[in-house]
């Protein structure tokens, strides 16, 4: 028997807003409004879009003792400078399984006397079994279940939210403040210079609506959430990463810190320590890459990808960017057929069409650091 789908604590505004709803992570959640998907996606990048991503698992790690013992336990649990963290600031995590496989990618932010934690969906009810299996003994895993999580992406989002949260205005990328119950951090997963604001869900509606009020705002749904995260050349779990994909494979180094690698002063000591620090060091067997087919057909993910008669692998994201005006995708293959400009195949109802391994992301950042 199917589980019966959650409904966001948003739901009837979403409704009310003309949002088309389905299935995604056990939630009922809008995939489009209105004014579709390519329109959202435009307006998100050139004013500013707001996104429900209440979906998300919030938790709070109180530290029983000392905040650096937390900090350490967890920083057992990945392969990232966790102590490092300053207060008020955040970073991009990855739980790694003993085979170097991730099992979530997340965010995380010191606030001073505890870690904020958001975990994806799906992997929401493992992660917070895995916390509690490793770290209750430092400190309490409280999963957040009374709080909304809306994303505010785009050039126009400091404009808008400064209406309502002043203090946004001086946060650079990665900054995390708490305003009363509102808590925020400057990040989102759109390229975009933007925020995501935690808040009670007594006041989100409110919230909301105060923000779609405005010119600049429109609501977002989960298609124009996708195909900008493509744009932006970023992970989506259980698609570009899963429990079989180390971070190295996935292009993803760049959040291994320093002193997390070899010669570091805090070198390995997380899950899977020996294949990454050996692909770190030597390469991986295969890479994550951006690829441009030709033409203005997208190559969706599972198009199996080939140089001459020989199969490589297959694309984990692809579909039509509409900043770019171009079919984009990502996939894996070989690292020796992984150089910027190899010329490669991915078979579409059967036919072989032209894709270029392609830089990523696809569309510049724009973060305000």
């Amino acid at each position: 028997m199917a589980e019966e789908l959650l409904y966001l604590g948003l739901n009837d505004l979403h409704v009310a807003l003309g949002g088309k709803m389905v299935p995604f992570a056990g939630y009922s959640m809008p995939v489009q409004y209105p004014a579709g998907v390519m329109k959202e996606h435009l307006h998100t990048r050139a004013a500013a879009g707001l996104f429900d991503v209440s979906h998300m698992g919030q938790v709070i790690l109180r530290p029983k003792g000392a905040y650096a013992d937390t900090a350490r336990a967890f920083e057992a649990l990945m392969p990232v400078d966790v102590l490092g963290v300053k207060p008020g600031r955040q970073r991009y995590g990855l739980f790694t399984n003993a085979e170097g496989g991730i099992l979530d990618d997340l965010m995380f932010a010191n606030r001073g006397d505890h870690i904020f934690v958001v975990v994806n969906a799906a992997c929401k009810h493992a992660d917070i079994a895995h916390m509690t299996a490793h770290l209750s003994g430092v400190c309490e895993v409280i999963p957040v279940t009374d709080r909304a999580l809306l994303a505010l992406q785009g050039p126009q989002a400091e404009t808008a939210l400064a209406r309502l949260v002043p203090e946004v205005a001086a946060m650079k990328f990665m900054d995390v403040g708490v305003f009363g119950d509102i808590w925020v951090s400057r990040s989102g997963y759109t390229g975009e210079d933007g925020f995501e604001i935690s808040l009670p869900m007594t006041q989100a509606e409110g919230f909301a609506r105060k923000l779609l009020d405005m010119p600049e705002v429109l609501p977002i749904g989960l298609g124009a959430r996708d195909s900008l995260r493509l744009e932006a050349g970023l992970c989506l779990y259980g698609h570009d990463i899963d429990t079989t994909t180390s971070p190295v494979e996935a292009g993803l180094t760049w959040a291994i810190q320093k002193a997390r690698r070899t010669g570091g002063e805090r070198e390995g000591g997380f899950p899977g320590a020996a294949r990454i620090l050996r692909e770190l060091a030597e390469g991986p067997a295969r890479c994550r890459v951006g690829l441009r087919p030709e033409g203005r057909a997208p190559m969706r993910e599972h198009t199996a990808l080939f140089a001459g008669d020989t199969a490589l692998g297959e694309i984990t994201s692809g579909g039509f960017g509409p900043s770019v005006e171009a079919p984009i995708a990502m996939g894996y293959v070989p690292a020796a057929h992984a150089e910027i400009g190899t010329k490669l195949e991915g078979e579409v109802r059967g036919k072989r069409m032209p894709v270029t391994v392609a830089a990523m992301p696809f569309q510049p950042t724009t973060y305000k650091r």
